[in-house]
């Protein structure tokens, strides 16, 4: 365990779980807890024993995004860090969605090479509404997945996207009831596990070759404006 306990981490075989345990918050992520994942990232990224990381929560929650707290106030190069970690890792980044995933929870989802996820989950990314503008690569990812149309809807128009749209969209490639997800993206993880891990590497390098530095330029545009606008928000108080 990590972070206070908030970030719970396991290996199963070749494969490292982590888990967004902040359940009194809804899983939200503050800063120690944006750190602790970042390092992890960082540091599976190079160790040859660990193939693929995967993501879930806990208590029927994925993660509510970021933590508002004004007692915990997460600094913008602590969010770019983060956004990198997820665009550089080089293995299977595997998401099991168990509940509903906002802001920079959903839009790191886009980042990821597979999504499960429960008929209860749901995707929102109200940043519009709470006064800030999107992160994640989001404004690269979205458009590309969604579709310019659907993007707007969710970045501009704060839309709340059912796990039954999200995956007639492409956002994600399975869903299941809450009952059967943890033993059905398992069962897939497992099977995942047993390829080649060489090959998966360099395949997932060609495939992300084209995106992988406009993301991480967009990564550093959207923080950039994020920036300026809790700047401007703060000199007007």
């Amino acid at each position: 365990m990590d972070a206070e306990n908030k970030i719970v981490v396991s290996v199963r075989e070749a494969v490292k779980l982590i888990r967004f345990n902040n359940p009194k918050k809804k899983n939200a992520i503050d800063k120690t807890m944006y750190r602790s994942v970042t390092d992890i990232l960082n540091q599976t990224a190079v160790d040859n024993e660990i193939s693929m990381v995967v993501l879930t929560g806990t208590d029927g929650f994925y993660s509510s995004g970021n933590n508002f707290s004004t007692s915990d106030m997460v600094d913008v190069n602590t969010l770019k860090d983060y956004v990198k970690a997820f665009i550089k890792f080089p293995k299977l980044l595997i998401a099991i969605v168990n509940g509903p995933a906002i802001g920079i929870a959903a839009t790191t989802l886009a980042l990821c090479d597979y999504v499960f996820a429960s008929e209860s989950a749901y995707f929102y990314t109200p940043f519009t509404k709470l006064y800030i503008t999107a992160e994640g690569g989001s404004t690269l990812t979205f458009p590309k997945i969604l579709g310019q149309r659907k993007a707007a809807e969710m970045l501009l128009f704060n839309h709340k996207m059912t796990a039954k749209e999200a995956l007639k969209c492409g956002f994600v490639n399975r869903v299941y009831t809450s009952e059967e997800l943890e033993s059905k993206a398992w069962t897939k993880i497992m099977q995942f596990s047993q390829l080649p891990a060489s090959s998966i590497l360099v395949t997932k390098n060609l495939l992300r070759r084209n995106d992988y530095v406009d993301l991480l330029k967009t990564n550093e545009v959207e923080m950039e404006v994020l920036k300026s606008i809790i700047n401007q928000r703060s000199s007007k108080l």
